[in-house]
Parts: C-alpha cells; sequence; structure tokens
C-alpha cells in the first residue's frame, strides 16, 4: 500500500469507524420498530453516507491539528490525541485534506440521491451536516458549549433522525428517542478524551469546557451525561415511544455504575497531569459506547 494512502486510513481512525453505521442503524432499527419496510439500497446507502461522514471529519481533525501544531504538543493516548500518521508522514498531509473533501463529496451525492427520494426535508439534514463536518476542529473547538454538543448532536439528533427520515419519509417519536442515547454518549465521549489534551489544546487556542472546568469536574460533567444517556430508555418507555426491548442497553449498568464512582472521585492529582487513573475509565468508556448502541439496536430490531 502506498505510503500517502496508509496515512490517509490511518488518519481516518478506523478502529473508531463502527461508531457511524452503529448510530445510523439505529434509525433502521426504528424504522423497523414502527413497521417500515427498508429498501436495501437506501440502507447501504444511508450505512455508507454515515461512514464517510465520520471518516470525513476524523481526516480534516488530523490534517487541522498536524497543520496548527497540536500534533507536536500532544500527548497520544489510545483514545486521544489523534493517530500520529502525520507527525510521521508529514508529506501525506495534502493527500488527507484530499481524502477529507473526498469523502465529504462522497456524503454530498448520497444526500442528493436522498434529497430526490425523501424530499426537500433532507436539505436541512444535509446542510446542518456538513457545516458541522467541516467547521468542528477550527471552528467549534474555540467555543465550549457548542464543543460539547455538536458531537453528539451530530451523531445522534442528526444522524439518526436523518437517516429515519431517509429511509421513511417521515419521523416519530420512536427515532427522536432513540437518537438521545448517542448524542448523550458521544459528547460524553469527545468530552472525556479531551481531558488527556488540555494543556496541548490551550497553547493552540482552542477553548471547550475540558479546559474552561478542569479535569475533575469535566469528569463529572461526563458521568451526568453518562447517567442521562441511560436514563432516555426508562423514561421513553414509560411515555411509551421505546418499546420495553430497549432495557436491554441496561445490561452494561454494572460497566456505568464502575464508571460514574471513578469519574466523581478522580483524585486531585489529575489536575496536575497524572492521567493514569483517567485512562481505565476511557477504554471502558468507549467499550460500553458501543456495547450501548449495539444491545439498543438489537432491543430496537427484536420489536419489530
Amino acid at each position: 500500500m502506498p505510503a500517502a494512502l496508509r496515512a490517509c486510513l490511518r488518519s481516518s481512525r478506523p478502529n473508531f469507524l463502527i461508531l457511524a453505521p452503529l448510530c445510523a442503524g439505529l434509525a433502521m432499527t426504528a424504522a423497523r420498530a414502527d413497521g417500515h419496510a427498508l429498501a436495501t439500497l437506501d440502507a447501504l446507502l444511508v450505512l455508507l453516507g454515515a461512514l464517510l461522514a465520520h471518516a470525513a471529519v476524523n481526516l480534516f481533525n488530523e490534517h487541522h491539528d498536524f497543520q496548527s501544531g497540536l500534533d507536536a504538543l500532544t500527548e497520544r493516548t489510545p483514545f486521544s490525541g489523534g493517530s500520529g500518521s502525520l507527525p510521521e508522514r508529514p508529506e501525506a498531509a495534502h493527500a488527507v485534506w484530499v481524502a477529507a473533501w473526498t469523502c465529504l463529496a462522497g456524503v454530498t451525492l448520497i444526500g442528493a440521491w436522498f434529497l430526490w427520494r425523501a424530499g426537500p426535508v433532507m436539505l436541512l439534514y444535509g446542510l446542518v451536516g456538513l457545516v458541522l463536518v467541516v467547521a468542528y476542529t477550527g471552528w467549534l473547538t474555540r467555543r465550549p458549549w457548542l464543543c460539547l454538543l455538536a458531537p453528539g448532536a451530530g451523531f445522534g439528533l442528526l444522524m439518526v433522525p436523518g437517516a429515519y427520515q431517509a429511509l421513511t419519509g417521515t419521523l416519530t417519536a420512536t427515532a427522536v428517542a432513540a437518537a438521545l442515547v448517542p448524542t448523550l454518549l458521544v459528547s460524553a465521549l469527545l468530552l472525556i478524551n479531551q481531558l488527556p489534551d488540555i494543556d496541548a489544546d490551550r497553547r493552540v487556542g482552542r477553548d471547550h469546557l475540558a479546559i474552561r472546568l478542569g479535569p475533575r469536574r469535566a469528569a463529572r460533567l461526563v458521568a451526568l451525561l453518562l447517567a442521562s444517556a441511560y436514563a432516555v430508555v426508562p423514561l421513553a418507555w414509560l411515555i411509551g415511544v421505546l418499546p420495553a426491548t430497549a432495557w436491554l442497553m441496561w445490561l452494561t449498568l454494572p460497566a456505568l455504575a464502575w464508571l460514574l464512582r471513578g469519574l466523581w472521585s478522580l483524585p486531585p492529582a489529575v489536575e496536575q497531569g497524572d492521567l493514569a487513573p483517567l485512562l481505565p475509565m476511557m477504554g471502558l468508556n468507549v467499550v460500553t459506547l458501543l456495547a450501548n448502541l449495539i444491545l439498543l439496536n438489537v432491543g430496537l430490531f427484536l420489536a419489530a
């Protein structure tokens, strides 16, 4: 494989790209639970569009962080700090930039298909999605609350209802309730992953809640977001917009309890850069997020 292509692949963060199909999958399983039959081509295009959008975000982020000098300041962990691809192969920066725009062009073409199929409402989803992809790293990371909300909104409140509307031509409370889970979980994921990068991000001009609050208070906000995501299922079930099988997501409750306890009681040493207590929680948080989305998809599928 050519070096530039290998750099593009690494910069897309392939280990994390499963997140987008799982979120788009919620639109499909919610549609089945609501009694809709799905066209195979449309379902495949929705999954491909979600995958390309996520890859585009990662590629733009990697290119921007290399160009801004952030890569040279960041101490990488398995879950934060970028792939390290461009610092190792700086000559591939242009290829990564081209790959990002190519992925975005693919998303735009798929969006145009659904604009023709599902009508003008898809234009709103498409335009907001494109703005989030392009503006996140360079603009939204300098606005604390938008930086917190944008990732979750992109993977949750935008991707799930947008895919549902593309597939069915309608929107239901089931899709919106299902979308709230990744909205909260993904925002929590991005916030906890920012904690190791606070000093480096501050030095390149970023301004997010991890910087504003500091590691311990930001970790408590992560805990509140995680707990809120779990609360969606019983509340939505009580009002009749999620089926009882959605409770499958609560099989990960022991992991949540461990995370909440650890996040709420991080030792003061993390304020001075001691990340050792945080790293196991970052890993478990990723596993729990993916497990929750898989279980919620299964729960909605079984309700069909």
